[in-house]
């Protein structure tokens, strides 16, 4: 498989039980970390994927109680698209009915049956029916293993135009032109999990408004911290772009910058994963923190809304 694709989204949201109880139990995926945000520890970052919370299966979301709703616009994610297995499409119609959840009906993009839908803070997902799912989904107490999800199928980037942005997911992140329709571009790594993204060109449309329901930034895989330098160097020299240092986030290492389109894009090492700081079986059960807040702890979860 691929090492390149897209390592995880993340996204701002409201009140974290809504989110929590959303993601696990209306769409069967697993919390595999409570931590919070390294850079706001009075906030939770929650991650989402399947058993062990593999790269290209990992949502993420900053949440908030009080968040004032985003806007969808130019240099944000329009949508963030899961894989399914294509025959599971009904079944999942099926479900969001049931549980209330606002959606449209299929539709074809790109050949495939895309069935689009949003969550309680109004961000734009779907989910993709593909004929290759992979094996191994992690199956929640409702979603049985064979219609669960297979992680991430793709995002759609919603910019001025698309140039640029196509020139740093071929020049630097290993992806490559797959297919046109109509305004919309589609560029794939061949990657399962997270092979796709789709630029489409607005022109002069609003510029976006971060807030609840709105992606925060997107990730893409690194297998090593060689690679990810390698990456960071091509982006400074060959594409003028400014790019962090290094950012240590303890399940990954992490570089972010600016896309051309204004899209915040992060790379994020394969290494070291979930399982760093707990045992695969109890990943998500408690609230883990990083050294440097560890002596805070006290302080932190007086804070922290409480989640179960």
């Amino acid at each position: 498989m691929s090492e390149h694709g897209i390592h995880h989204v993340t996204a701002y949201a409201g009140p974290a039980q809504r989110n929590l109880d959303f993601y696990t139990q209306v769409l069967g995926l697993r919390l595999v970390k409570k931590t919070v945000n390294f850079d706001d520890p009075g906030t939770y970052h929650l991650y989402y994927g399947d058993e062990t919370g593999r790269p290209g299966t990992i949502l993420t979301f900053f949440p908030f109680d009080n968040a004032a709703s985003g806007r969808v616009g130019i240099g944000e994610t329009q949508e963030t698209a899961f894989r399914v297995p294509r025959a599971s499409i009904g079944w999942w119609t099926h479900r969001l009915v049931e549980k209330g959840v606002l959606h449209e009906a299929p539709t074809h993009v790109f050949g495939e049956p895309v069935l689009r839908f949003r969550d309680p803070d109004g961000m734009m997902l779907a989910l993709v029916g593909v004929e290759d799912a992979e094996e191994g989904a992690y199956a929640g107490d409702e979603v049985p293993a064979e219609h669960a999800i297979r992680g991430f199928h793709g995002v759609t980037l919603l910019l001025g135009e698309a140039e640029k942005t196509a020139a740093i997911l071929t020049g630097v992140l290993g992806f490559h032109e797959t297919a046109r329709e109509g305004s919309s571009i589609r560029f794939g790594s061949g990657a399962g999990q997270g092979g796709f993204v789709t630029l489409r060109a607005v022109g002069g449309f609003l510029r976006g408004r971060p807030g609840a329901g709105s992606v925060h930034h997107i990730a893409f895989r690194a297998a090593d911290d060689a690679v990810q330098e390698a990456m960071a160097r091509t982006l400074t020299e060959t594409h003028g772009l400014v790019v962090t240092e290094q950012r240590d986030r303890q399940y990954f290492r992490s570089i972010y910058f600016r896309e051309p389109g204004g899209v915040l894009f992060e790379i994020a090492t394969d290494i070291p994963g979930f399982a760093v700081d707990e045992p695969v079986e109890t990943l998500g059960r408690a609230l883990k923190l990083p050294p440097f807040l560890e002596a805070h702890r006290a302080q932190i979860e007086e804070v922290l809304p409480k989640v179960a």
